[in-house]
């Protein structure tokens, strides 16, 4: 007797139920339909319809502006005055401004070296350019690193300094902040800002600095970034 698996019967009335239970279902259905939710998925049609018209709007307008600037819009070049600084015999390096390059750096192991390269390798006087390392480095070994590479282009004969500070204040911003404190700085007249993987062409100052020389209602120049994969 223990093995024997007990049988449920269901009555016949439940059969019923379901059946009327279905058959309400299928009314209430009916009845909310038309008055409800036809003219929700109606609403929902014109809404999409409604946003497929302002996105097919904002592509025709994008594609009018791209077309104007390509065709009217004057290029850096032709909207501004630019002309070379050249060497000069007579006046020597003192034709060009005076430049601070600014690199502010964290625990950049990895790409430490490639934009205090690029810096040091700038066709600029070695006299009219200063290279400011800022180094925010936690990790000892980094700091080391980073301030050997600084001290190997220094004895080459390049203008760069290398800075810590006691704190993070301000994190890149604050560390910016702090290097234009330095009594060094007082005698330059641009600032140029590279993140530490930055790697700018040699010609980068001579391309860009004539720009903020030659029109003094400009502020800052922003350059184009390329990924190098």
């Amino acid at each position: 007797m223990d093995g024997v698996t007990p049988k449920f019967v269901l009555p016949e009335t439940f059969d019923g139920v379901k059946m009327e239970i279905t058959g309400q279902l299928g009314m209430i259905w009916e009845l909310v339909k038309a008055p409800v939710i036809v003219p929700l998925l109606q609403l929902a049609v014109y809404i999409c319809l409604l946003m497929s018209l302002m996105l097919l709007c904002e592509r025709v307008y994008m594609g009018i502006v791209i077309v104007f600037v390509k065709l009217f819009w004057k290029k850096p070049h032709k909207r501004y005055k630019f002309e070379p600084i050249q060497d000069d015999e007579e006046l020597g390096s003192s034709n060009f401004p005076v430049v601070l390059v600014q690199i502010p750096m964290f625990n950049e192991r990895e790409v430490y070296k490639l934009s205090i390269g690029a810096a040091s390798g700038l066709s600029w006087p070695s006299d009219r350019l200063v290279i400011q390392v800022l180094d925010d480095s936690t990790d000892p070994t980094v700091k080391q690193m980073v301030e050997m590479e600084c001290q190997r282009w220094a004895s080459k004969g390049i203008n760069i300094r290398y800075q810590i500070r006691e704190n993070r204040v301000g994190y890149k911003a604050g560390a910016l902040k702090e290097g234009l404190k330095r009594s060094y700085v007082k005698h330059c007249e641009y600032v140029v800002i590279f993140d530490a993987d930055f790697q700018p062409e040699p010609d980068f100052l001579r391309r860009s600095i004539p720009f903020l020389v030659h029109n003094p209602n400009i502020a800052l120049v922003q350059a184009r970034w390329r990924f190098d994969w």
